[in-house]
This record gives C-alpha cells, sequence and structure tokens, in this order.
C-alpha cells in the first residue's frame, strides 16, 4: 500500500488516498485499488499539521501490520462482475511439500548442471518440477498435464513440444539421477540397505505394435496388450533405491541377476540380504546371491515343492503354536537346487539354509476367498462353454478337465464341449495347503520369527506398484520412443520416492493415497486482487506442515506470501 497524490488539473486541488497496487491477471497489468478515501489535501491542512507526513506513517503503519498479518482487508466485490471464456481462478497449494522434498533432494540441482551440457533452450527443472508434481496430484497423458499448468504458482514457460524433446535428456541421465537420490537419500536419512527388497511388475502400452523393449508378455493385469517389465529395489523404510526395465516377455526369474549385479556395482551397498517373492526364486538367482557374498529371504511354493517338503509342511511335528491359530517350524536343510552352467548345461548344487513355515487362519480365509470367483466360473463354463474361450475362462482353466482351445480363435473346441468336468481332486489337492507359506533363506543363524518379519516387509514394495498404477495412473502408457518410455518410468520413479519419504517422515501414520488426495484437496481460488480463499484443512495437512514448517490452516492469503513459502520451500 502507498499514500497516493491525485491532483486535479482544472482545480488545482490534490486528493489523498490509500491505495493497493494489485497485478491483474485477466489485463496482465498492474492495478490499483482504494483502501481508504482520506480527503483533500487543503481539507485535511486544517486537522493535521502536515497531512503527507501523516498519512505516509500511517501508511507504514498498515503495512506493518499487514505483513504481521494483523490487518483486515476490506475488498468490493460486485455481483455482476462477470468471467471470461476458460476462465479458472482454481490453484493448488499443496504441492509446496512436495517442492520441499523435491528440493531437498536436488533434483534442481542434478537437472540444471547436465543441461548445462546440452544445447537445449528450455527448463529441464521446471519442467520435470510439473511432470513430477503431477503426476502426484494430477496424473494425466503428458499434453493434459502441460494443458493444466496453471493449477500450480510456478512459472512454467516452457511450450508441449519442449516437454517431448526434454524426455530424451532425462532418458540420458536417468541412471545418474537415481544414484544422485540414492546418495542424497543417505546422507538426509541414514538409509539402510543392509536388508533389500526386489520384486517385479508390469505396464501395458495401448499399442498393437511390439519393439524390442515392448513386448507381449505374462500381464499382471491379465491384458494381452504389449507391456514392459519394471524392477524396483526398496529399503527398509519403503523408499525406493533404484529399478530396472526389461522386455515384456522377460520372465521375472531372469530380471534378478541384472538387475542386482547393477546395484552392487554402482551403489556400493556392500553386503545385503535379498528379499524377494517366489517368483524369484530359482537355483540360478540363489547361487548368484551366494556367490557375490550376499543373502537371500525368498518364498517358496508349497504346491511345486518336493513330497518330502510338501510331507514336511504338513506334519504337525515341530509347530510351536503362537496364539490364534498361527503356528510356525523351522528346519535347517541342505537343500538341492540346479544351477545353469556356463555352458548351458544344468549342474546340482547343495545350499544350507534355514527352512521357516508358518500357517495363519488369516492366510487360509483370504486363499478360500480369493479362489471362489475361480470356481464359480469353472462350474459355470462347463455348464456354459460356448461363453468363454482362452482368455475369458482365465483363472478358471485348471480346475476344468478335458478342456481344448481352437488355436486360431481360443474358442473351445465343440468337440469337447461336452465333455468338460470339475477337477474335484485338483481341489482337494490345492486345499490342502491354504494357509500355510514356505521361507528359504541362507540367514539360518537368524531365529524364524526374525525371518518371517523381514520377510514381510515385501508387502511394501507390492503396494508401491498398487501406488504408481493407481494413484500415479503410470499406465496405460501412450509414449513409442525408447527414451520417451524410459523418461516417462523415471518420473513415475521420482514421484513415488517423494511419496514414500513424505509418508516415512509422518511415521506411516497416513497411507501414501491419504496423503495425496489431502494435497490435492489443498487448493485455493483467487477472489480479487491479490488475494486467494482456500477451503480444506485436516488432520493430515495438519501434520504434513508441522513436519516440513509449512502453514496449511490459514483461510485467506495473499499472492505474495504464498510465493514467499514456495521460495522456502526451494531453499536447501
Amino acid at each position: 500500500m502507498y499514500l497516493k497524490k491525485s491532483t486535479n488539473r482544472k482545480t488545482g486541488r490534490t486528493y489523498l488516498s490509500i491505495v493497493n497496487s494489485y497485478y491483474d491477471k485477466q489485463t496482465k497489468q498492474s492495478r490499483t485499488s482504494t483502501v481508504r478515501s482520506l480527503g483533500y489535501l487543503d481539507e485535511l491542512l486544517k486537522e493535521y499539521d502536515d497531512p503527507i507526513a501523516f498519512f505516509t506513517e500511517e501508511v507504514r503503519k498498515m503495512n506493518e501490520k499487514n505483513n504481521n498479518e494483523k490487518l483486515s482487508i476490506n475488498l468490493q466485490l460486485s455481483l455482476n462482475e462477470s468471467m471470461d471464456s476458460n476462465y479458472n481462478a482454481r490453484k493448488n497449494f499443496g504441492y509446496t511439500a512436495l517442492s520441499k522434498i523435491y528440493h531437498e533432494l536436488g533434483i534442481d540441482k542434478f537437472i540444471r548442471n547436465r543441461q548445462r551440457h546440452s544445447n537445449e533452450k528450455y527448463d529441464a527443472n521446471a519442467i520435470m518440477k510439473l511432470l513430477v508434481f503431477s503426476r502426484l496430484l494430477y496424473p494425466a497423458s503428458k499434453k493434459k498435464t502441460y494443458e493444466n499448468k496453471d493449477m500450480f504458482f510456478e512459472k512454467f514457460d516452457f511450450s508441449l513440444d519442449d516437454i517431448y524433446r526434454s524426455l530424451s535428456l532425462f532418458s540420458k541421465h536417468s541412471d545418474a539421477l537415481q544414484l544422485w537420490l540414492h546418495e542424497r537419500i543417505k546422507s538426509l536419512y541414514n538409509r539402510n540397505t543392509e536388508l533389500v527388497y526386489y520384486d517385479v511388475t508390469n505396464y501395458y502400452f495401448e499399442i498393437d505394435k511390439q519393439d524390442n523393449l515392448r513386448k507381449k508378455g505374462v500381464s499382471k493385469e491379465h491384458r494381452p496388450d504389449p507391456i514392459v517389465q519394471m524392477g524396483l529395489f526398496m529399503d527398509t523404510n519403503g523408499i525406493p533405491i533404484t529399478y530396472k526395465l526389461f522386455p515384456g516377455n522377460a520372465p521375472d526369474k531372469t530380471t534378478l541377476i541384472p538387475a542386482l549385479s547393477r546395484i552392487q556395482r554402482e551403489y556400493s551397498l556392500g553386503r545385503i540380504i535379498v528379499v524377494a517373492d517366489k517368483g524369484l526364486t530359482t537355483g540360478d538367482n540363489i547361487w548368484y546371491i551366494l556367490s557375490a557374498k550376499n543373502g537371500y529371504v525368498l518364498s517358496y511354493s508349497i504346491r511345486s515343492a518336493d513330497k518330502d517338503f510338501q510331507d514336511y509342511v504338513l506334519d504337525e511335528n515341530g509347530y510351536i503354536d503362537k496364539g490364534d491359530g498361527f503356528k510356525i517350524k523351522s528346519r535347517l536343510y541342505p537343500r538341492e537346487i540346479q544351477v545353469t552352467a556356463t555352458n548351458g548345461k544344468k549342474i546340482k548344487k547343495v545350499v544350507d539354509e534355514r527352512q521357516v513355515i508358518f500357517y495363519s487362519p488369516k492366510y487360509a480365509a483370504k486363499a478360500k476367498q480369493d479362489r471362489e470367483a475361480a470356481l464359480i466360473k469353472a462350474m459355470d463354463l462347463i455348464k456354459n462353454p460356448a461363453k468363454y474361450n482362452k482368455s475369458t475362462a482365465y483363472g478358471a482353466l485348471k480346475y476344468v478337465k478335458n478342456l481344448a482351445f481352437d488355436p486360431n480363435t481360443g474358442e473351445i473346441l465343440e468337440s469337447v464341449r461336452q465333455h468338460l468336468v470339475f477337477d474335484e481332486e485338483r481341489l482337494r489337492e490345492e486345499e490342502k495347503f491354504d494357509g500355510y507359506y514356505a521361507i528359504v533363506t541362507s540367514e539360518y543363524k537368524e531365529p524364524p520369527e526374525k525371518i518371517i518379519e523381514m520377510y514381510r516387509g515385501l508387502w511394501k514394495i507390492e503396494e508401491s506398484f498398487k501406488v504408481t498404477k493407481s494413484d500415479f495412473e503410470s499406465r496405460p502408457v501412450y509414449l513409442s520412443l525408447k527414451d520417451h518410455i524410459d523418461a516417462h518410468f523415471l518420473t513415475c520413479f521420482i514421484s513415488l520416492v517423494i511419496a514414500r519419504i513424505l509418508e516415512h517422515r509422518l511415521k506411516g501414520k497416513y497411507s501414501v493415497s491419504e496423503i495425496l488426495e489431502s494435497l490435492r484437496r489443498a487448493s485455493c481460488s483467487h477472489i480479487k486482487e491479490n488475494y486467494y480463499l482456500f477451503d480444506f484443512y485436516n488432520d493430515v495437512l495438519e501434520d504434513i506442515g508441522k513436519e516440513l514448517s509449512i502453514d496449511f490452516s490459514k483461510k485467506f492469503m495473499r499472492l505474495g506470501e504464498i510465493k514467499k513459502i514456495l521460495g522456502q520451500t526451494k531453499k536447501n
């Protein structure tokens, strides 16, 4: 605010008023609004010795109060005021929390340093921020993300073409940026990598064409589209370490060795214990882990194990009751595995490991529940075989005898439709092992309870995949160039790192979904001049604010104050 002196050219009289200056987004010009009308100078001289000096001091005090946020502002609103076409007064403020972590991790510094060595003129850091913040709060295509860029208070002065150009730059430095994030997290959060979790998932593409990366394979979502495989490493706090992409037709079990080789070589982790699901439990993987002086905690398929192991599982001798029907037993056992030699032949090796078995009534109930839909489908398939083909019958196939399909159409052959029979024996064999779970580990000195605890951390990485597919909407992927696909998954990875760090800093009190939903709703609307109205606040935002020193509780804020808060998030 300032003291305005307006002189009438005809009368020569000077009129004093206190006005506020602001930037009009519609006209893109500076404008003023009258805060207080004071009167003509010659009239004010009758009351004040020096009106200009007096009211200049008044303005100073008002500005001081304003800076201390103790000043009430009177805004004049016109009910006749209308909106221009495509008018949108809504902006997000919740991304300030994401900006805080983004800059603490030094992603801005990394990108700026790398861009110095390129000829690109766009602001790659600004593009990365838009892609990451939007992926977390408003996931969409690159085009839609660009169209929604005004949802943020940031200055995103680049074109849609610039976004696509930047993807090549991001892809080029993807590995280096992942390593940079790892080192920053080690420094900031004392990352513990003695225990490393690994799992694989895949993402589908809305295309029919395949290439060296996008291949048709075993889709986790049972889709026929081409997919790409992603192997992800995670630490004990649930924060991702690094990832690696594989062709869609690469079996899960073949991804561990190249991914583990890279992380051991580049990340200097020392001895690690790899925790993974049974899809990775192969002789080659186990032998590679041990040969690299590492350890493993892997789930083991009871149903596909040999009879000796199955008999051990079902034998009640040795189980220790832990209450509520939960029971554990374990044994030290020299197990024989098959390992592929350099000449391609299989050779036998023996590994000394602890085998931990536990039974959970909750797991048994869940196994029965998970099977129910497949059984219903199997019964319906037998009654109405014309309704199904090889694709739509997925899940029910193993419970139906005498099935045969047309190799061209996938339809059930007419000749076998009358001979379909429910496989009761298969069902009974499966039910025997409901509720039982097996883990094999090289850490034979550890007690079985500790091994189970170590393995249970794997759910965090499985949840991470769900977060990327649901909250981040990272698939389907519409990009076609390999470097663009790489960059897409890099932005998803960075988004996941930021979300997990925020979850970790809140001590797991809220899920990633709850955190992102609250930050998404922490938005405001432009009222008048430089003032914004906020309309959402909850416990999640309160706790985020306390942790990151950001006040989300204010109902009104000036643009200058908002920009000041954003500026503070960029200091590290």
